[in-house]
C-alpha cells in the first residue's frame, strides 16, 4: 500500500513554543496514513494564529521547494483545503478534470493529474487545520472503505495530538517553512551489486540519470554525461534546468514537477544546441525521479526555443503557473494592509524574489507600503524620497514603464550613485499604473543575476497592474472604512452611567474586514430608583448605512420606553411596534435585561437574540433560559414574555452578539457551552479585565469575522473596591 515515510525530518524542527514530541507524532501519524493508504503526498496544514490563512505544517513526499507556492492559502481561498478549513467537512476530487470545474484557480495553479482527498483536523470542536492526502488520477475514483477509515483515524489521532497540545498551553503551531519527511531509504544493496547495476547501465546505448525529490542529480551513467555534454562531476548534485542553460527554462522543469506531483510518467524533448535534440523519458516513486535519455528528431517545424544566458537564475516553473492564481487571490484583498500581505506572503515567494518592495507616491514622496528582505538602510532609503531624485523607482514611475537590470553592472551603470541597487544580483522596478496614472512602484529583487526573459517580463508587468488596481481599490476602502468606524463609534455609547451597587463593562470591536457599519449595539440606562437600570443589547440585520440608522433608532426607542418603568416584555412589545413606522425590511434582535441591584434579581425579555450567560458567586456559570420570541420587525403583532433570574452579590450576567463565539465549524450550541466553560474557568478580577480576556480569545479563534458587542454586569463591588 505504499512506502512508510519519517524516517527523519528535514527544514524547521519546531515552531516556536510548541511541543517537540507532540510535532514528532504528528508527523508519525502522517508517515503512517500516507503508507497505509498508498498515498504518495500527504501534508498538514495548520492555522496560522491571528491571521485569516493556512499554512503548511509538514509535507512527506514531495519537497520543500515544489510545495513553496501552495505553502500558505488564504482561508477564503476557493481552495479543497481552505474549503474544508472554514466549513469543516471532507472534500474528496478524483482528477484534474473535476478539480478544474470545481476548484478551477487551484486547477490552474496545480495542472496536474492527482486525485486529493482533503479532511479537518480539530482543537476540541473547532477547526484548527486540514490533513490533505495526494494520489495519480489513475487510482479509482472513490476511496474505498478501508482507505476511507485509515484517514479518518489518522485525523482523530492528529486532532487528539492538537486539543492535548492547546490544553497544555503549548498548541502546534506551523513554521515559516514546512518540515519535510524524508523518505525511508530502500533496503541497502551489497556492494557487488551496486557495482554490477553500474556495470550494467555503463553497457547502455542511452543515458539514465537519477534525481532525488528535489530534483538533484545522484546518479548518470557516461552516456548521459555525454548526451548533455557535461563531466559527471559537474552534474553531480545539480539540477538539470539550472546547470545546463539550454534547459533554463520552465517548460523543461515542468514534467519534472508533473512527475513528482503526480507519480505518473512525463516527457518532453529539449534542443541541446546547436542541433542536437533529446528525449526526456521520467519515471518517478517515492525516493525521487529515473530518468532516460536518447537521442530524437527533431520536432515537426524544427522551431528553437529560446535561449537564456549562462550565469542567470532561471525563472521557476510554477511560479509561472501560479502567477494568476495568486493575482487572483488579490480580488479577495481588501484593505491596503491586506494587499501588502498578499503581495508579501504569497507573490514574493512565487516568484523567488529575495527582496520585494511595494512604494506608492503621496505629495511627490514615496511611501513604504510593504517591504520584506531588505536591510533597514534600504528601507530607509526609499521612504520618504523625493520623486525629483532620479531613482530607478522614480523614473519607473515618471515614465509608467518597467525597468529590468539583470546583473549589478547593469543598474550600476545607469544609477552610480545608488548604493543600495550594489547589494542584490538583479532588479525589477515595475509601475503600478491604475486608472490611467502611476500611483507607485513595485520593487523586486533577486540575490542572483537573472535574465528575465520576455514572457517573464510580460508577467511580471501585468502582475503589477494588477497590483496598482488591487491597492487603488484598497485604498478607497480603507478611506470609506474610516468614515463608517467614526460614525458607528458615534452611534454608540460614548460612556455608561454610573449605577449604585453595579459592577459594568462594556466593549465593541468592529469586524476584521468589511468596510459597511455593523449594526451590533449595547447600552445600559440608568432608571428611576435606588440600583435600577436596564442592560440592553441587540444586532440589526446586515451590515450598512441603513442597518447604522435603523440601530441608531431602536436605542431611541429603548431608552425612551425603559424610562417609563415599562418591563422587558412591554418595552421590546412596544418597540416592536414601531417597525410600521420604520420603514425597514431589516430585522433586529435585542435582549433586555431590568436590573434591581438591591434586590439582587433580573428580569429579562428576548427578541430573537442569543440567551445570556450568568455566572454565579462560585464561578458555576449557566445559560439562562429566557422565553424565546421574534425577532423585531418580523410580526409588529408579537408578544414577548420575560423570565426572573437571581442576581446575588459577585455573579455576572453577560449579553453579548454573536460575534463573540461564532466559529468556522462550530454550532451554537458547542459555542455557548464553550463561552460558559470560559466564564467560568475565568479568574475572579474586574469585570474590565474579563471583558478583554473573552475578546481576546474571540479574535484568537474567529479572526474578527463579525463585529462584537460585549456587555457585562454584576452587583456588588469589585475585588479591592
Amino acid at each position: 500500500m505504499g512506502t512508510a515515510r519519517g524516517r527523519w525530518v528535514m527544514g524547521e524542527s519546531a515552531a516556536p513554543g510548541a511541543a517537540p514530541q507532540e510535532e514528532a507524532a504528528l508527523d508519525r501519524v502522517l508517515a503512517e496514513v500516507a503508507g497505509i493508504t498508498g498515498s504518495h503526498a500527504a501534508g498538514v496544514f495548520l492555522l496560522v494564529p491571528h491571521a485569516q490563512a493556512l499554512r503548511l505544517a509538514v509535507v512527506t513526499g514531495l519537497s520543500a521547494g515544489a510545495v513553496r507556492p501552495w505553502s500558505r492559502l488564504a482561508l477564503a481561498t476557493p481552495a479543497p483545503v481552505s474549503v474544508v478549513a472554514r466549513e469543516g467537512h471532507p472534500v474528496w476530487v478524483h482528477g484534474h478534470d473535476e478539480l478544474a470545474r470545481r476548484f478551477p484557480r487551484t486547477a490552474f495553479a496545480l495542472p496536474y493529474r492527482v486525485a486529493m482527498y482533503v479532511v479537518p483536523l480539530r482543537t476540541g470542536t473547532t477547526v484548527s487545520g486540514v490533513l490533505q492526502l495526494l494520489w495519480p488520477d489513475t487510482r479509482p475514483d472513490r476511496l474505498a472503505p478501508d482507505e476511507r477509515a485509515a484517514v479518518t483515524r489518522a485525523a482523530d489521532r492528529m486532532s487528539g495530538l492538537l486539543t492535548r497540545a492547546a490544553a497544555r498551553g503549548r498548541p502546534l503551531r506551523p513554521g515559516a517553512v514546512p518540515r519535510v519527511l524524508a523518505p525511508d531509504p530502500p533496503p541497502p544493496v551489497p556492494p557487488a551489486e551496486a557495482q554490477a547495476a553500474a556495470e550494467l547501465t555503463e553497457r547502455l546505448n542511452e543515458g539514465v540519470l537519477a534525481l532525488d525529490l528535489e530534483g538533484r542529480v545522484t546518479f548518470l551513467n557516461s552516456r548521459a554525461a555525454e548526451l548533455l555534454g557535461r563531466d559527471k562531476r559537474q552534474l553531480m548534485h545539480t539540477r538539470l534546468w539550472e546547470s545546463l542553460p539550454w534547459l533554463i527554462d520552465p517548460a523543461y522543469e515542468d514534467p519534472y514537477l508533473a512527475a513528482l506531483f503526480s507519480r505518473l510518467p512525463t516527457d518532453f524533448t529539449a534542443l541541446r544546441p546547436p542541433d542536437d535534440w533529446l528525449s526526456f523519458r521520467l519515471y518517478p516513486d517515492t525516493t525521487g525521479i529515473s530518468i532516460r535519455l536518447r537521442t530524437a528528431p527533431a520536432p515537426a517545424g524544427n522551431r528553437l526555443p529560446p535561449t537564456t544566458p549562462s550565469g542567470t537564475a532561471p525563472t521557476r516553473a510554477g511560479a509561472l503557473y501560479h502567477l494568476l492564481y495568486i493575482a487572483s487571490s488579490l480580488t479577495e484583498a481588501v484593505g491596503v494592509r491586506d494587499v501588502a500581505a498578499s503581495v508579501t506572503e504569497q507573490i514574493m515567494p512565487v516568484l523567488g524574489a529575495d527582496g520585494l518592495s511595494l512604494l506608492i507616491t503621496d505629495e511627490g514622496r514615496f511611501q513604504d507600503v510593504a517591504s520584506r528582505g531588505f536591510p533597514r538602510d534600504h528601507k530607509d532609503f526609499f521612504r520618504g524620497l523625493s520623486l525629483t531624485v532620479d531613482t530607478a523607482g522614480s523614473r519607473t514611475v515618471a515614465t509608467g514603464t518597467p525597468m529590468f537590470f539583470s546583473d549589478v553592472d547593469a543598474i550600476r551603470q545607469a544609477f552610480p550613485l545608488v548604493t543600495p541597487y550594489t547589494r542584490m544580483g538583479a532588479w525589477a522596478f515595475l509601475p503600478l499604473n491604475a486608472s490611467g496614472r502611476t500611483i507607485g512602484c513595485c520593487v523586486l529583487a533577486f540575490a542572483l543575476p537573472r535574465a528575465f526573459p520576455p514572457d517573464e517580463r510580460a508577467a511580471l508587468t501585468s502582475l503589477a497592474g494588477m497590483i496598482a488596481q488591487a491597492l487603488e481599490r484598497a485604498r478607497l476602502y480603507d478611506t470609506k472604512s474610516q468614515v463608517a468606524r467614526t460614525l458607528q463609534t458615534a452611534l454608540l455609547p460614548h460612556s455608561l452611567p454610573h449605577v449604585a451597587g453595579l459592577r459594568v463593562a462594556a466593549r465593541y470591536l468592529p469586524a476584521a474586514s468589511g468596510m459597511d457599519i455593523g449594526g451590533d449595539f449595547y447600552d445600559l440606562i440608568r432608571l428611576d430608583g435606588s440600583g435600577a437600570a436596564a442592560a440592553v443589547i441587540g444586532d440589526v440585520q446586515g451590515h450598512s448605512v441603513s442597518a447604522a440608522a435603523l440601530m441608531g433608532q431602536i436605542r431611541t426607542a429603548v431608552h425612551t420606553h425603559a424610562s417609563t418603568g415599562a418591563a422587558p416584555d412591554d418595552v421590546l412589545t412596544r418597540i416592536n411596534r414601531l417597525f410600521s413606522d420604520f420603514d425597514t425590511d431589516l430585522f433586529t434582535s435585542c435582549l433586555y435585561a431590568q436590573l434591581d441591584v438591591p434586590g439582587h434579581r433580573a428580569l429579562l425579555a428576548s427578541a430573537g437574540h442569543l440567551p445570556a450567560l450568568l455566572r454565579h458567586p462560585s464561578g458555576r456559570t449557566e445559560i439562562l433560559d429566557v422565553p424565546p420570541g421574534l425577532l423585531l420587525g418580523v410580526d409588529v403583532a408579537a408578544d414577548y414574555r420575560a423570565a426572573e433570574v437571581p442576581m446575588p452579590p459577585g455573579s455576572v450576567l453577560t449579553l453579548f452578539t454573536d460575534g463573540l463565539i461564532e466559529r468556522p465549524g462550530t454550532d451554537l450550541e458547542t459555542a455557548l457551552r464553550e463561552l460558559a466553560g470560559r466564564l467560568a474557568a475565568a479568574p475572579v478580577g474586574s469585570l474590565d479585565d474579563l471583558a478583554d480576556e473573552l475578546l481576546r480569545e474571540a479574535q484568537r479563534t474567529s479572526g474578527g469575522r463579525d463585529d462584537i458587542a460585549l456587555l457585562l454586569v454584576g452587583p456588588g463591588q469589585a475585588p479591592g473596591g
